[in-house]
């Protein structure tokens, strides 16, 4: 037998096609494609409206290759890990997390990471492949089944700061996020999504021209490029005048100002010099700042600053005019919180 093929990979278009060469009416591709991106489904037997003759067919033919839940973990905060296996027997990690307000998924994009922030646990692994659009779909789906299960509440909130950079895997998660937003799929508004880089600057550009409607956040962590040149070597490709150059190419674009990630680290960025160095940043842009309560990944040299500094931090960015927020970090003890995704998980090492 032939190997299947991904139907997912496949567009509307494409599945009417597939039943007019059937004798079939195009508007079964239609009907199949809302079981597929609208409903989620996994199993072409459950696809009701299609008769079973035509079940019989895709399900000979074709393949939906959805992720499944390998493990999943309860923080005591409430906060859910799941390490969610792939069809090849891969993992990635997502996150839900629940507050008072809203509940938020947050999805990984790569399995492992091809970066190596010095800070960052996921960094520790290497980058073994992109997610298809599919698959970060798929994570979607999931957290959003958990919220009501679990919660009782709809997910009103998707961010993209699990395993991986985003925007080198441009093209796939732009197709999942359209999947996600479309009527066709999920109907989430795209202002509930927010996508997180290190700061590339050529494909912020590049979110600019395509016009994306989502937000974007960016994980800074110093205004100072000798200091973010030790945490993050890709600052030494894209110091920041380039990357500020492209962010304010991003709000003339977009008209939709920017979220600085940005972690107080005891001995690193804890002075006044770097707090000066952030507001001047800000002011240059329209954006506000999470400061976000690291989680040591080890006995090394990241701690957690003093949170008089943190809290000084947040008060000279709100005294210049710049919105700041300290983010609690949520699921520590599960290994979910920031920074601390590693996949842990032994199927995830394969290769």
């Amino acid at each position: 037998m032939e190997n299947k093929r991904d139907i997912r990979t496949l567009t509307l278009e494409e599945l009417q096609d597939i039943f007019i060469a059937l004798g079939e009416k195009p508007f079964r591709g239609k009907q199949l494609y809302e079981w597929l991106w609208k409903k989620g489904l996994r199993s072409f037997d459950e696809m009701t409206n299609l008769g079973k003759d035509l079940r019989n067919y895709l399900d000979t033919h074709f393949v939906i290759n959805h992720i499944s839940v390998d493990d999943m973990q309860r923080s005591t905060d409430g906060t859910i890990k799941n390490a969610v296996k792939l069809h090849d027997g891969k993992v990635v990690e997502s996150v839900l997390i629940p507050t008072d307000k809203r509940i938020t998924a947050c999805i990984s994009s790569q399995v492992g990471c091809s970066l190596d922030c010095t800070f960052c646990a996921t960094a520790r692994l290497k980058r073994m492949r992109n997610l298809n659009p599919d698959e970060i779909f798929d994570q979607v789906v999931t957290i959003k089944q958990q919220a009501e299960q679990f919660y009782g509440r709809p997910l009103t909130n998707i961010v993209f700061m699990g395993m991986g950079e985003p925007l080198l895997n441009y093209n796939n998660v732009l197709k999942a996020i359209e999947k996600i937003t479309s009527p066709d799929g999920l109907g989430m508004s795209p202002k509930r999504i927010t996508v997180s880089t290190v700061g590339l600057e050529k494909m912020i550009r590049k979110l600019a021209d395509d016009g994306v409607t989502f937000r974007l956040a960016v994980s800074l962590h110093a205004a100072i490029d000798e200091t973010r040149d030790q945490l993050m070597s890709v600052n030494l490709k894209n110091p920041l005048n380039e990357l500020l150059a492209s962010l304010q190419y991003w709000y003339a674009k977009t008209k939709s100002r920017v979220t600085f990630e940005y972690v107080v680290w005891r001995g690193i960025n804890d002075d006044e010099r770097h707090i000066d160095a952030l507001v001047a940043f800000c002011k240059k842009v329209p954006s506000k700042v999470n400061i976000i309560e690291y989680n040591p990944i080890d006995d090394g040299p990241y701690q957690q600053a003093d949170p008089a500094i943190v809290e000084w931090y947040r008060e000279k960015l709100e005294a210049a005019g710049i919105k700041a927020m300290v983010r609690r970090s949520r699921g520590k003890d599960i290994d979910a919180a920031c920074g601390q995704l590693a996949n842990k998980n032994e199927v995830a090492l394969t290769t």
